[in-house]
This record gives structure tokens, sequence and C-alpha cells, in this order.
């Protein structure tokens, strides 16, 4: 069985389309997971609209897709009104919550369509949108196996871990991680231990990395980690590979390639084997369950 990954949007906070950002990635945040027929969307950035025009071209089937939410910030939600499969009677979306009675995504999202935002109401979606929860499907969508943590954000977000036989990806953007113990790389900072067991042996972790030391300690409080603490939570947590998200919406390609740089001499300093590259738009990866942590498809 294969789990494919594909990133669709990588920026945090706004968009920021240019010559400067072309190779990472300027649409904010959306990420697809898919196994079989199953359809998984994290998160609605502006990377989605891009996400709806290629499944439209992929099948004349109706679409079926579930949609996790890791919070309703903007950068996470502008790109839904622009997702033209919610436009074909014939698809279908589930928006999940946490537990029954959770349909405050799906609030927000045909909030955002309200006529004091947005020209185009909620109720012009022809698609079945519905809100469900992941209680109603025993935490599974389809086979895939999924589980979720609060994380440290303002106003709350939620991490998602995806399982598929012997495949872990966890999806976890959005989180403070506190800047605990030493900066020396010889040192792996301590990490809270329900985050550790959380991305615990992942293949793949889409982690916050925002911000460099510097910029952490002058932002502290606004929800996102410094890249060096994300690099030590994974070398803490056997990680296999981590890809660093949210790119910082002032950091130009070049930027993020010396963070990663940065990030890597670090991971050499712990000793450790852990893969550090930077999500970038376009970039899919698949992992298949009987062969192990898988092989990209496209370039890295």
């Amino acid at each position: 069985m294969d789990l494919f990954v594909k990133f669709w949007g990588t920026r945090g906070s706004i968009p920021t389309p240019g010559e400067h950002t072309s190779r990472y990635g300027g649409n904010t945040a959306c990420v697809e997971i898919r196994q079989g027929e199953t359809l998984i969307i994290c998160d609605a950035g502006s990377g989605i609209r891009e996400l709806g025009d290629d499944l439209a071209s992929r099948s004349a089937q109706p679409i079926t897709g579930h949609l996790l939410l890791s919070h309703c910030h903007w950068d996470h939600i502008q790109g839904f009104p622009f997702f033209s499969p919610a436009y074909q009677s014939e698809n279908r979306f589930l928006i999940h919550g946490r537990g029954p009675g959770d349909d405050r995504f799906y609030r927000f999202l045909s909030g955002q369509m309200a006529s004091d935002y947005f020209p185009i109401s909620f109720k012009a979606l022809r698609a079945d949108i519905r809100s469900s929860d992941l209680a109603a499907t025993q935490g599974y969508l389809g086979k895939v196996r999924v589980d979720h943590l609060t994380l440290e954000h303002p106003g709350g977000c939620l991490g998602y871990s995806f399982r598929l036989g012997s495949i872990k990806v966890v999806y976890m953007t959005d989180v403070e991680l506190p800047f605990l113990g030493p900066s020396g790389c010889a040192d792996i900072r301590r990490a809270p231990s329900d985050l550790v067991e959380f991305v615990n042996g992942a293949d793949l972790l889409i982690a916050d990395g925002q911000y460099n030391d510097q910029e952490y300690l002058e932002r502290r409080g606004w929800g996102h980690s410094s890249c060096f603490s994300t690099v030590d939570l994974a070398v803490a947590a056997g990680v296999k590979h981590l890809s660093l998200f949210h790119h910082d919406p002032t950091r130009s390609d070049y930027d993020v390639d010396d963070l990663i740089d940065a990030c890597r001499l670090r991971v050499s300093g712990h000793g450790s084997s852990l893969i550090v590259t930077g999500a970038r738009e376009g970039v899919e990866l698949r992992y298949t369950d009987s062969e192990g942590p898988g092989s990209a498809v496209g370039s890295l």
C-alpha cells in the first residue's frame, strides 16, 4: 500500500508570490495526503486553489475528500472560496472536527464567505459539503488512521498523525516549541513529552520552522518555532525526515536554503541521521508500507 504526500502551499502568514519565492513557493498552507481513493486535505490556504484545479483534471469521476484544518487563522482557510471542486454538485467534502458536535471548522469556512468578506455566498457552493468528525469514523479515513494533538498556538491549533501500516506521517504546522535548554549544536533541547510521543518514529514530520533563534526570541508568544528547536524535537523523537514548513513571508528561497543548511549542520552536530528539507510546492513523496520509508516522486 502506498501513501502519497504532496505540498500545494508551504508559506506562512500571507501569500508571497514572486521571483524570490518561486522555488519553495508563495502559497499558504495546503498539503494533500492520498491513499488509494481516499483524499485528505490538510488546511485550506491559498495552495488549495491549485490543488482543486489539479483534482478536476485527474479524472471525470466525482471527487470525495476529507478536509482537516489545523486552525482557522486566515492563512489556513483563505483559499477555500477558490477551491473549484466545491462548486461542482457531483462532489462531496467532509469538514472534520475533533469530536461529536464540533462544527467550528465548518462554521469558520462558511463564515468567511459572508457578504462582508466575500462576494459569493457559501450557499453558492454546489458540492455536498458537510460537517463531520473523526469520532464518527472511529479515527479512520479509508485505511488511514488519523490521530490529533492540541498544539501551542494563539487561538489553538491541531496537529495530525497519519498511519498506514508501518508508515507514519505527521502534519504539525503553527506550533510554538518552548525555547528550552542550550543552543549549542552538541546539546539537544528538551521538548515537551507529549510532542515527542506524538511524532515518535515518524517517516515524515511536516513541522513549523518559521524562525531562527533570534527571530523566535523577538516574537515569543506569536505561535511559531525556531527551526533549531524543531530539529531537536525530530532528533529526540527518532524522526526519519523533517520537512520544515510555514516559511516566513519575508524569507526568500535563498534565505530558506541558508536556514536548511544551518539545520543540517545542527543535525550533524547531534550525530543524527535525520534528513532535513524545506517543504516545496509541487513536491510529492511516496511511502510504501511493504518497502519502508518510501521514495520521493519529483525532486526535493
